[in-house]
């Protein structure tokens, strides 16, 4: 049999085979990068932008800003937005949060499931497509003048579903790439475009928030859009579309070249001089060894189901732990601008910028998330170390965050540092580590499920978090709230702590 390469893929023929390895796996790293970038770009715009569209426009703004006073004296909402300008608006701009976060959990379960079955380069364009089309689909409701909750739901709705196309695929090509050596180092560094889309969306929405807000919503989403046609054209998703090496999913420092094992004696693979689409040199089935016929054999298996993922060791303590902690991370994505607002009084656009500080925060946490838990090991004991440091931060930011601008900046980084970390390491790294779990017996066809149950999970908390600080009228109360799920997230780990605390004292009394 000839195989040939999946049609639009360009493979790199006049490189060497660990040249090509190189060259394949830095480029995935970079464009998953840009593609997560923008999924994160494109969801910030709607929590800068709530600042305008309810606001107080009787209250003067610090550091020289001074909204003007309404001419009659009384109205202090004229220059918001309808139908955002009700007594319930802090209730309305939730059910936005709520609109987008729930469907992306319930499209987040399927997405997984769907991503194991399609081309995933295919998948991955297409939601990425729709999802710059959809963000840019909220500005217009700016240029249309457009002032019906329904449209604006409605249009959360559809962009939390396309949205959820995103993470199982970004971190399934990415597992499929690299192996467990090294694997929350280099993951998280990688997963700093949440970070960094969060950082750019801030910005470009702030830019045009107090002007013309609709641009904030258009421009990320033509961004992303490109981005998407750059996936369609470019992304390869399994190192066999390429003809590179499988990589050490397991610590063993066994590859696979090919699709094949190194032990197998199969002929390394080069593109063929008299067809520059093969791949492989053909071969008989019956010509090869048992061993062979079997792994072809378990490439013809079927991926997990979602119910089986959960029974995967390890992935309900961490999809309940990252219940959790995302319900905090994502209360302050959608609600941080909002609350310096509110508590420190700067405008819309300053607010957005110092919000980027807890942004920048959880790129270091996440890298040394993953730096620690490499050298030490221990990935749940490293989010529990976090998670036991993030409830006394949490409590001192909302006492003092507000004092001075240096406290908001300092207080928002190390809140952003701790927060993040566990969820950065939960949703890459560990992630990884479970969908390649030696219980699996090799199959790498759970990856993306494991990894949208671990997300999809996490996600329904992402959605009530945000939805629960709409509806709690008290900023302390809100910082209660996130402190007690902070907790809970910790105690979800407890079983895996005493676990790998067990195994590395058995480990060092025999030496091992």
């Amino acid at each position: 049999m000839v195989n040939r390469k999946p049609p639009g893929i360009y493979v790199l023929p006049s490189l060497s085979r660990e040249s090509r390895n190189v060259a394949y796996r830095a480029w995935i790293l970079i464009l998953t990068f840009l593609v997560y970038t923008c999924y994160h770009m494109s969801k910030k715009p709607v929590s800068v932008v709530k600042n305008v569209l309810y606001r107080n426009c009787s209250v003067p703004i610090k550091d020289g800003y001074e909204l003007e006073i309404a001419p009659d004296n009384t109205s202090t909402t004229f220059c918001d937005w309808a139908p955002f300008d009700q007594p319930n608006h802090k209730e309305l701009l939730g059910s936005l949060d709520l609109a987008f976060l729930f469907s992306y959990a319930f499209g987040m379960f399927f997405s997984g499931h769907i991503a194991e079955r399609l081309n995933l380069r295919y998948f991955l364009s297409g939601g990425m497509m729709l999802v710059g089309i959809f963000t840019a689909a909220f500005g217009m409701g700016y240029f249309f003048n457009i002032h019906s909750i329904y449209f604006y739901v409605g249009i959360q709705v559809v962009s939390g579903l396309v949205q959820s196309s995103g993470w199982p695929s970004v971190v399934a090509c990415v597992g499929n790439w690299y192996g467990k050596g090294k694997r929350g180092l280099i993951m998280g560094i990688w997963n700093s475009h949440t970070s960094v889309g969060n950082i750019l969306g801030s910005l470009i929405a702030g830019a045009f928030v107090t002007t013309s807000w609709g641009w904030s919503f258009a421009v990320p989403g033509l961004i992303t859009f490109g981005i998407g046609v750059m996936v369609f054209l470019f992304l390869v998703p399994d190192p066999e579309d390429v003809g590179c090496d499988m990589p050490d999913q397991h610590g063993t420092h066994v590859v696979a070249e090919h699709g094949t094992n190194k032990t197998l004696n199969i002929d390394p693979v080069e593109p063929s001089s008299e067809d520059g689409d093969d791949l492989y040199h053909e071969q008989s089935y019956s010509s090869i060894d048992a061993s062979t016929q079997a792994l072809i054999k378990h490439k013809q298996e079927k991926p997990i189901t979602i119910w089986g993922a959960f029974f995967i060791p390890g992935v309900a303590e961490f999809s309940l732990c990252l219940f959790c902690a995302k319900l905090v991370s994502y209360t302050f994505l959608f609600w941080l601008p909002n609350y310096i607002e509110h508590t420190a009084h700067y405008d819309a656009e300053k607010s957005a910028d110092v919000s980027t500080l807890f942004d920048v925060g959880g790129i270091v946490g996440g890298i040394a998330a993953g730096l620690i838990s490499d050298n030490f090991g221990g990935r749940a004991t490293t989010c529990a170390v976090m998670l036991i440091l993030a409830a006394p931060v949490m409590y001192i930011y909302n006492l003092y965050g507000s004092l001075s601008l240096a406290h908001s900046i300092g207080l928002s980084f190390a809140c952003g540092t701790l927060v993040n970390g566990p969820y950065a390491l939960i949703t890459t790294a560990v992630s990884a580590d479970l969908g390649t779990h030696k219980v699996l017996e090799g199959n790498t066809k759970a990856l993306a499920t494991v990894t949208a149950v671990i997300d999809g999970t996490g996600s329904i908390g992402a959605a009530i978090g945000p939805l629960l600080a709409g509806l709690i009228p008290v900023w302390n109360d809100v910082f209660i709230m996130l402190i007690i799920s902070d907790i809970l997230a910790l105690l979800c780990l407890v079983r895996l702590v005493y676990k790998e605390l067990r195994l590395d004292r058995l480990l060092g009394c025999t030496g091992d």
